[in-house]
């Protein structure tokens, strides 16, 4: 395993299928690395991990910043290819204050519905009023601050809290 990732200890390529290959020092490829994200809310540009397929440690990066820039086109692609979160810009309706109950809603990526098992799938994050809100299917809703929402939303938002 590489302690904290420098230029010199990897280098990162991709193979003709797309999977993303890390050959560390000395000369050894891993096939396929899968980045991760240790804090994707609050340091989306810090800390990440390459993990090989078996889910072992390949490399640690500090901040994307300090990789070269081929390096980090490459691990912001593959981030971008494994991480699904809309956020939720305004919430519609819901068919019932009590759950399980569908949610209609407007996000970044446009207009859908969601079931919401139950009350503690609407979870609180950090120090802001940011929420992440988790439906049936395990995709992950994420609000940067309920209290920016439009007063109808934050009402029924309210009902749930």
């Amino acid at each position: 395993m590489i302690a904290t990732a420098r230029a010199a200890d990897f280098q990162l390529h991709r193979t003709p299928f797309g999977k993303l290959v890390l050959t560390d020092a000395t000369g050894t490829e891993h096939t396929p690395v899968l980045p991760v994200r240790a804090f994707p809310i609050q340091a989306p540009e810090d800390g990440v991990s390459l993990l090989s397929s078996d889910g072992h440690e390949l490399a640690w990066i500090e901040r994307l910043d300090d990789l070269p820039p081929a390096h980090q086109t490459l691990v912001r692609e593959e981030l971008a290819r494994r991480e699904f979160m809309p956020t939720l810009q305004r919430i519609e309706g819901v068919s019932s204050f009590s759950t399980p109950c569908t949610w209609t809603v407007e996000t970044d990526r446009g207009r859908c519905e969601f079931v919401l098992r139950g009350d503690e799938d609407i979870r609180r994050i950090g120090a802001q009023h940011s929420l992440l809100i988790a439906d049936a299917h395990g995709i992950h809703y994420f609000v940067p601050d309920s209290l920016a929402l439009d007063a109808h939303s934050r009402r029924i938002l309210d009902r749930f809290l």
